[in-house]
C-alpha cells in the first residue's frame, strides 16, 4: 500500500514540500541537519500519529508556527487513491482525515499505513528492556488480528484499577470480581501474541540466516507470567505480594520475545553492526508476514542508512527489500552510499535546509 504523494506543512524546518513519490525506492540525500530524517519522521507520523523522535509535539512544529499538516495520497490494494492526513496543533489537539472522512481515529491510520522504522537507535530493539519487544509483537498482533487493540486497551485499563484497589484493599475478594474479566483478556491475549510469534519465528528465522550466516538466532516468547499457571490463580496467589509492591507484578504486560545466539543474549556476541543487521531482518520479517497474512504491503522507512553497515552488509538489506517489492524510504549523506540499492523503480530527491527536490 505505497505512498504515491507526500505534502509536508510547518513540520520542524521543512515549510512546505508536495513531492510525487515512487512506488518502490526513495532516496534522501542531504548533509546532516538538512531536513531528511524529517521527512521520513513526517511520513512515521501520517502512520503512527506521533512522532518517533520527540513525544511533544510542540517540538515538532515549525518554531512560531500554531499547526503541522502531513496529508498524503496511497493505493489500495484494488489501485485506488486514498487521501489520508493528519494534522496537530500546539494546543495538543488532533484531527484524521481518511478518504476526506474526519474524525477518524489514530488507529485507523496505523491499519491503512503499516509502517517499519530502521534507525540509529533502533538497537533498543534487541538492547533495551523488554517494552520495545513487545511493542514489537503488539504491531504484528494489531494488523493480523482486529479484535487484539480493543482488548489490550481494556487489560490496560482494568490492570490500572487493580493497582489503584491494591493501595486499599484488605482482602482478596475487594479484586475478585475485577480479576475475573482481567484473567480473560489476559489469556487471549497470550494467544494472540503465542500464534503470531510462532507465526513470525517460521519467515525470521531464514532472514536472520540471510543476514548473519555465521550464528544462529533463536527467539523465544516470554507470556510474562509462568506458563503452567492460568492467570486468575496466579493474581490470587500473588495478591499480597502485590499489595505490598503496590502493583500487578505479572502479566502480560511484562511480556517478551527474547533472543538469544547459542543461549547468550545477542547483545553480549554480536557487534554494532551485526545487532543493526539483525534488528533489519526482524523488521523485514514483520513486514514479509503481514503481507502473507493479510496482502497489506508495508512501507519501510530507513534513516541513515550507511550507519553500522558495511557494504556487503548494505548489499543483504538492499536485495531483501527490492525482493520485498515494498515501497521504501532511504535517508543517506551522499548517493554513493545507496549505490547497491538502485533498482529499476526509484527516485532520487536532494534535501537542503528544509527544502525537498527530485533530483
Amino acid at each position: 500500500m505505497p505512498l504515491t504523494r507526500i505534502v509536508i506543512l510547518d513540520f520542524r524546518n521543512i515549510k512546505a514540500c508536495d513531492i510525487e513519490l515512487s512506488t518502490g525506492f526513495n532516496f534522501l540525500i542531504g548533509e546532516n541537519g538538512s531536513g531528511k530524517t524529517s521527512v521520513l519522521e513526517a511520513i512515521y507520523l501520517l502512520g503512527h500519529g506521533r512522532s518517533f523522535k520527540s513525544a511533544l509535539t510542540g517540538r515538532i512544529i515549525t518554531h512560531g508556527m500554531a499547526e503541522l499538516f502531513v496529508h498524503g495520497r496511497f493505493l489500495t490494494p484494488d489501485q485506488i487513491e486514498l487521501p489520508i492526513g493528519i494534522n496537530k496543533r500546539r494546543d495538543g489537539s488532533t484531527e484524521v482525515k481518511i478518504g476526506g472522512q474526519q474524525g477518524q481515529k489514530l488507529a485507523q491510520l496505523a491499519q491503512v499505513l503499516p509502517l517499519q522504522l530502521i534507525h540509529p537507535e533502533g538497537f533498543e530493539l534487541l538492547t533495551d528492556g523488554p517494552k520495545a519487544r513487545r511493542a514489537y509483537i503488539d504491531w504484528g498482533v494489531f494488523h493480523t488480528e482486529n479484535r487484539f487493540f480493543d482488548a489490550w486497551g481494556r487489560f490496560k485499563r482494568l490492570n490500572k484499577q487493580r493497582n489503584a484497589l491494591l493501595k486499599t484493599a484488605r482482602d482478596y475478594r475487594e479484586l475478585s470480581y475485577w480479576d475475573q474479566e482481567l484473567a480473560i483478556l489476559a489469556e487471549q491475549i497470550d494467544q494472540w501474541r503465542a500464534d503470531y510469534i510462532a507465526q513470525l519465528i517460521a519467515v525470521a528465522e531464514p532472514i536472520c540466516q540471510q543476514f548473519l550466516p555465521e550464528f544462529d538466532v533463536q527467539m523465544r516468547y516470554y507470556r510474562g507470567w509462568d506458563k503452567d499457571t492460568p492467570y486468575q490463580d496466579l493474581l490470587a496467589n500473588n495478591f499480597e505480594r502485590d499489595v505490598v509492591l503496590g502493583y500487578t507484578v505479572s502479566g502480560p504486560n511484562k511480556a517478551d520475545l527474547r533472543i538469544k545466539v547459542a543461549g547468550t543474549p545477542v547483545e553480549d556476541v554480536l557487534s554494532r553492526g551485526q545487532l543493526k543487521l539483525l534488528v533489519c531482518a526482524l523488521r523485514v520479517a514483520q513486514g514479509q508476514h503481514l503481507t502473507a497474512q493479510t496482502g497489506k504491503q508495508c512501507v519501510y522507512l530507513i534513516d541513515d542508512f550507511a550507519s553500522e553497515l558495511d557494504s556487503q552488509r548494505r548489499k543483504r538489506l538492499a536485495d531483501c527489500l527490492i525482493e520485498t517489492g515494498a515501497q521504501v524510504f532511504v535517508s543517506s549523506i551522499t548517493e554513493s552510499q545507496v549505490a547497491d540499492m538502485y533498482g529499476d523503480n526509484y527516485k532520487m530527491f536532494h534535501v537542503e535546509h528544509g527544502t525537498i527536490e527530485s533530483m
